[in-house]
Order: C-alpha cells, then structure tokens, then sequence
C-alpha cells in the first residue's frame, strides 16, 4: 500500500465518528486487506480487552489528572530553601543593587554624623519632609535598620556563596585533569596525522611540551590530559572575598572612627584631646582613649594663586609649614599639603582649608586695651572675600567707668576694589590691598543665656549699633596700621599691620582605610583574572594504527567561548610535529582514491574532507564494496556519521527493506 493510500483512509476513519476511537488494525498491523472487514464487528470486544491501553489509543480529549499532592516543606524545609535563595548569585547581585540605592540619600539628605548643622538648617527649611525622613531614618542613613539589614543579608549572601564553591575550587586542583574523551574528532580545535615515532615518544613529547606551557598534565590511558586556566575561577573567588573585606573595613570604619576638625592661626598650635576640637565625631565602638597622643604647631601657611590668564585666582601652591610630636618625643618638622596629610600616632591630618585673621586691637574709652587678637574670618568666596566677629565680653568700660560688652562686625578683602562703587569686594584672593570694614555694637552679648553661639555670627537682639552725631551707622573702611574711633568716648578699633594667615585641619583616625584600600585592589586583580583568564582543556593521543604507523590526534576544549584555543593547539600541533614528524606517505592500491598525509586543525566543522590517513583503509574498503552493494553502502555511510553532528540517524536516513518507496 502506498503513502497516498494509507494517508486516504487515516482521513476516511476520522470522518466516521464510530470508528474514530478504533485502533487501526489493517496494513498498520500487518493483517493485509482482510483484516479491515472486521473492523466495525470487533471494535467494542477489542476496546475492553484493550482496556487501559485502549483509552491511551483514543483521539478524543484526554482527561485532566488528579492534582499532585506533594508533601509539606516543613521549618526545616524551608530553612533550606531560604538559604538557597539567599547564597544565590541573583539574590546577591540584588542585594548588591538594594545597597547602592539605599547610599543615595546617605549622599544627597545631610547626615547627623558628617554635619549636625547642615541637618539643623535643612530641617529649618523643610518642616513638612522632616517628621517622613526622621521615622525613615534617612538623617542616618549608615546606621539605620533597614541599611544595617541589606548589609548584614548582603554579607552572610556572600559568605555563603564562598564557602562551597572555595571548597569545590579546592577540590579541583587536587583532582587531575580528565582523561581525554573516546571521540576528540567531537571538539572544537582538533588536529591529526600518522607519525613513525612511537606512540611513548609522542606522549613523552606532549608531557613536556605541555608542562613547559604551565598546563597540568597527567598520562591517562592512550593519551595525555592537561588543563590550564585555574587562575579564573581563583580571580572568582577573590572578587568575593575582596568584597567581604571591603564590607568589614567599612564596618570596622563606622564602628571605631572619629574625625574632628580644628582651625588653627599661625604661631598657634594643637593638641589630640577631645577639649580641642571645634567640631567631633565618633563611631559607637569608639573610646576616647583611642586618640592619638600627638601635637602640632602652625609655624606658616603659604599660598600662591596664577596672577594673569584665565586661570586667574587657581591656586598653584597650598601648603601649610608645621612642627609636631609624637607621645612627648621630640619636635619633628612636616609640610602638609592636599592630598598629602600628615601621620601621626595612627591619625591623619588633613589640611583643608585657609583664610585670613587679621589683627584687631580694641580699647576702651582710657585707652586700656581690652582685647588685642588675629580674628580669623570666614571665607565667602573664591577671592577669600570673609566676615566675621570680634566679641569683648569682660574688661570693656565706658567713658564714664559702666562695664559694657562691645560686639564688632568685620568684613575684609584681601584684594580691594570697588572704589567710588559704593560697595566692597575682592577681586583677587592673594593680599595684594588688603580693606577690613569695621561698625560696633554696645549691650548684651547674650553669651551667658545657655544657647550656643556662632562665633561668625552677632546676635544684636540686645544691643544697640553705635551711631554718628546725625544719627546715622557708623561704619568705616580701615587700611592696615589706621584706627576707627567710637563716638562720646567710647573707645577705638584698630586694624594692625600685621595679618595673619590660618588653616583648617581635618584630624581623621579610621582603622579600617587600610583594609579597604587592598580589598579595593584585589578585587580589581580577580574581577580581571576571572574575565580574562579563559579554563581550557589539551588531550594528545597516540595510538598504533593498523598499519604499525603510530597516529597521533590532539584536540582542544575550552570551559568558555575563547578565540585563542584554535591558535594554541595550532603551536602545540607544530611544536609535536617537530618531534614527531608526518610518515611517507604510502603508495596507494590502483583502485584506491589518494589520502592526504595530515590534517589541519578545524574548530567547530568536524575534521576536514580525508582529514585523517587512520581512517584512509577503511575508506577504501567501503568504496570498493559500495561498487558491488549501493545499498550496504548507504547504510554504512549512516552508520558512520556520529549522532549530534546534524545528520539523520541510521534507522532514519536508510529505509527498511520492504517499504513503499
């Protein structure tokens, strides 16, 4: 029965309801022509003596199954389950991402513990978002739960992801490398000719070759199996690790840091105890104990700025001139500059920034100085623009004897200009014409109401502004070495000459920098050993063929796509074929179609057309009976071709005798 035919009365079937569910018992069972008779008589008896198998048989919709009921997970089941999630790649590289975001406010929102004043003016501004960034705990972003929490999850994702896959790693380099697969014609770099060496010799030969390349070799059989490549998975694992370390110096930093900032004026000096600091922070962990014993001195600051261009104003030299001592040792001179702090005693003094501090001398209505000190100012702007405040809290009288507290505004420019403008300002940050403004306030300073003051600010709540006979504000502009004289006695100011220069230190003590700096660096050398580095597997085989001549196949597989396998095995292949060079060729039967004497090394397409002079007899013996026999040689070219190489198998690709063709 033809195709067509039997196709025809599948389709006659399927038209008829009754017999739809029938199993076909003619020319598909064997039974001939005959058979197909009986059908409708013997449908119902043959359905239930089929039974089960029957209902598998029929075309109709099959049945829904029963649910699966499968067994409760359990605390302990779901303990694991919990903790393959966590130790997984993707819950890490979540967390990962989780922690990133959650550092955004940490840098946008002012922090309690980097500037408690910004905090207090931002929460000034902002009554409405206040109440929401304080139940967040977005004022401390760095020791709140829910940051704590990504943390810790993070850390205990990444410990256990290292731990097995550090013993798995461990594992693999006690192993040897496997021993090389029963068809090397498979892989992706392969390469093959016959040699008269023998096959020890070849082997001997690859050993050495593949040592002298850093390969792990090993003779395994007929063949020699080498890897190479561990470097990748090592520059893995350090990459993880280096992450751990990073997390603990961070950790180590917050918990037993403290920084605090200190302003000193040339000729004075600083002392590492908690008294001194202007502004201090610490971690929770940290105990004043733990400070530095260590002090230095402000022997001069030095700072030059670009003159002319449009660099103008940059400055070109920053430095500050100090002498310090360690745990009461001797004075040790020292330069600091940006960048480039000064260590002492397991601190580091960073020099941050610098202004001006004129000398002001004021005297009261005797002439009896009451206070004579360099006020440093604060800068406002790139060309050192600053203000500030002289404060004379005791030891002020008026003319007539009355104690009284005195409250001085000061404005300077170390650059002056403006002149006939009606304004002041700075147009170069270097003392080139140095103007200090001066006005005076006289009342209660209010120092003594328990609220802290801005020593750059003036509170004038209780104080009146001293004023001219037409009742207007006096104010003056003052050149170095001139006096302004309050009215009825009150007394005068005076801007010295001399004007000095002060710096802003940074003192820093963070155990954990250390430890962050080499993780930062490892992790660099493993994330590029594991992206550069590619694991790559060598077999060398040699075996006698048929013939006595020794055949000698190599192939190559890398753990990665890698470009540079086919190129490697090529400088292996040459570096063996000069060892073991290619037979002569021998003389071939008449009838015989010629064999080439060596192959070259593919990657990915199969051994090339007559790649192989091993194979050479048997492709001449099935060529002389294909002559005799087509369809045996059909079948054996199916047989010969390996499955998964794209052709069909042997069942598939020759028909059975017998069948309508």
């Amino acid at each position: 029965m033809s195709n067509t035919e039997q196709t025809g009365r599948r389709a006659e079937r399927a038209d008829r309801p009754e017999q739809a569910d029938r199993p076909e018992s003619g020319a598909d069972s064997g039974a001939g022509p005959g058979a197909e008779s009986g059908t409708g008589s013997t449908g119902a008896a043959g359905e239930s003596s089929l039974g089960a198998a029957g209902e598998r048989l029929s075309t109709g919709p099959a049945q829904d199954p029963e649910p699966a009921t499968l067994p409760a997970l359990g605390l302990v089941g779901w303990i694991r389950w919990f903790w393959r999630q966590l130790t997984s790649m993707r819950v890490a590289l979540i967390l990962l991402f989780l922690l990133s975001l959650g550092a955004i406010p940490g840098s946008l929102i002012p922090q309690n513990g980097v500037d408690e004043t910004k905090v207090s003016a931002f929460k000034e501004a902002h009554e409405t978002l206040t109440p929401i960034y304080e139940k967040l705990q977005l004022f401390d972003v760095y020791s709140s739960v829910w940051f704590s929490a990504i943390y810790i999850l993070l850390f205990v994702s990444l410990i256990g992801c290292i731990v097995p896959r550090t013993h798995q790693f461990v594992g693999q380099l006690r192993s040897r490398p496997p021993g090389a697969p029963r068809r090397l014609t498979r892989l992706p770099a392969y390469a093959t000719w016959r040699t008269e060496a023998t096959p020890a010799q070849v082997r001997e030969a690859g050993l050495k070759l593949l040592r002298k390349r850093r390969f792990r070799v090993h003779a395994a059989g007929d063949a020699v199996a080498a890897e190479k490549g561990y470097l990748r998975e090592f520059g893995n694992l350090l990459f993880h690790i280096s992450l751990i370390v990073m997390l603990l110096a961070f950790a180590a930093g917050q918990l037993f840091r403290a920084e605090g900032g200190k302003l000193v004026v040339e000729g004075d000096g600083f002392a590492n105890t908690l008294s001194q600091y202007d502004d201090f922070r610490s971690g929770s962990l940290f105990a004043l104990d733990d400070l530095g014993h260590f002090s230095f001195e402000l022997r001069r600051f030095t700072g030059t700025y670009e003159a002319t261009g449009p660099q103008r104003g940059t400055p070109r030299t920053f430095e500050a001139e100090v002498t310090y001592a360690e745990n009461g040792g001797p004075d040790k001179e020292a330069v600091i500059r940006v960048n480039e702090p000064l260590r002492v005693a397991g601190a580091r003094v960073y020099l941050i920034e610098h202004g001006y501090a004129p000398v002001v001398t004021v005297r009261d209505g005797k002439g009896k100085i009451v206070s004579q000190e360099a006020v440093p100012l604060l800068p406002l702007d790139a060309n050192v623009t600053s203000q500030g405040v002289v404060k004379v809290k005791d030891g002020y009288r008026d003319k007539n004897g009355k104690r009284d507290q005195l409250g001085i505004p000061l404005f300077f420019v170390p650059t002056f200009a403006g002149e006939g403008q009606g304004e002041m300002f700075s147009v170069f940050p270097a003392l080139v014409d140095p103007r200090l403004s001066v006005s005076a306030y006289h009342g209660d300073l209010r120092a003594d109401s328990g609220v802290p003051q801005n020593v750059y600010q003036l509170d004038t709540s209780k104080m009146k502004q001293f004023k001219d006979e037409r009742g207007e504000i006096l104010k003056k502009q003052l050149k170095p070495g001139e006096t302004f004289t309050l009215p009825d006695g009150a007394g005068s100011i005076t801007f010295e000459k001399e004007i000095k220069e002060w710096a802003s230190f940074q003192i820093s003590q963070q155990p954990g920098n250390g430890w962050a700096l080499a993780g930062a660096v490892a992790a660099i050398l493993g994330l590029t050993a594991s992206l550069f580095i590619q694991r790559r597997r060598v077999w060398v085989r040699a075996v006698e063929g048929p013939d006595g001549v020794t055949v000698v196949e190599t192939a190559g597989l890398g753990r990665g796509e890698s470009a540079k396998l086919p190129e490697e095995l090529a400088e292996l292949v040459a570096a063996l074929h000069s060892v073991a060079p290619t037979a002569p060729t021998a003389p071939a039967a008449p009838d015989a179609p010629d064999a080439p004497a060596e192959s070259a090394v593919r990657e990915d397409d199969g051994p090339a057309d007559g790649a192989a002079e091993a194979r050479a007899d048997g492709d001449r013996a099935d060529g002389a009976r294909a002559a005799d026999d087509p369809a045996a040689e059909k079948r054996d070219a199916a047989a010969r071709t390996p499955a998964g190489d794209g052709a069909e198998p042997a069942d598939q690709a020759v028909p059975s005798e017998g069948a309508s063709q």
